[in-house]
């Protein structure tokens, strides 16, 4: 994404907010996003992983880490892209961006239960360390992903448990989406013939 100063000013003044898609702006080449600058304007930027195509797994735990390793190669400061300050990205200035920080993206009295639990009990994810040296926000960004996820709860209803999802059969889904695709591509190639 190719912003200038004035740009950048801009989407201030509108209130508008950015997805930010690391994973995918790597893939399609398309240079690093001015996250610190916008964010220094108060423009709200959550992470997203924009299309299967653009990203091909859809990992919001590995567009953490992508986040904070973009930042720290494009700015050539390895103390940008603070774990702390990626999960708050991929959590509360994600529900802003979506202008939905009054009903979610923390866990506070009076907003909905939506929550992710992580698993970050295994070898990539050791050490967990306690007290001074806590770190576990540096091992969800940049050890963990999504086959870490262990439930996924929204608005208090659990819809993934021991890393199953339970609301919809998943082979039902991925036979559709094969059958979807190769129906696709068969399109375009009768086209192009």
């Amino acid at each position: 994404m190719w912003l200038d100063d004035r740009e950048i000013e801009l989407l201030a003044q509108t209130g508008t907010s950015v997805a930010h898609c690391p994973c995918s702006n790597m893939k399609l080449s398309s240079g690093p996003a001015r996250v610190i600058d916008m964010r220094r304007k108060g423009i709200a930027v959550g992470l997203g992983s924009d299309g299967e195509k653009e990203n091909n797994n859809l990992d919001l735990l590995e567009e953490m880490k992508f986040a904070s390793l973009l930042h720290k190669v494009s700015t050539l400061d390895p103390t940008t892209g603070d774990p702390w300050d990626i999960l708050t990205m991929a959590t509360l200035e994600g529900a802003r961006a979506l202008g939905l920080d009054a009903v979610t993206g923390s866990l506070e009295a009076g907003k909905k239960a939506d929550i992710v639990t992580v698993d970050l009990l295994g070898l990539h994810t050791t050490p967990l360390l306690h007290g001074y040296d806590f770190n576990a926000a540096a091992r969800l960004v940049f050890s963990a992903g999504a086959a870490d996820v262990d439930q996924v709860w929204v608005d208090g209803k659990l819809l993934v448990d021991g890393g199953h999802v339970l609301s919809v059969n998943t082979e039902q889904v991925r036979l559709r989406a094969q059958s979807a695709a190769e129906e696709l591509f068969s399109r375009r190639a009768a086209l192009t013939s």
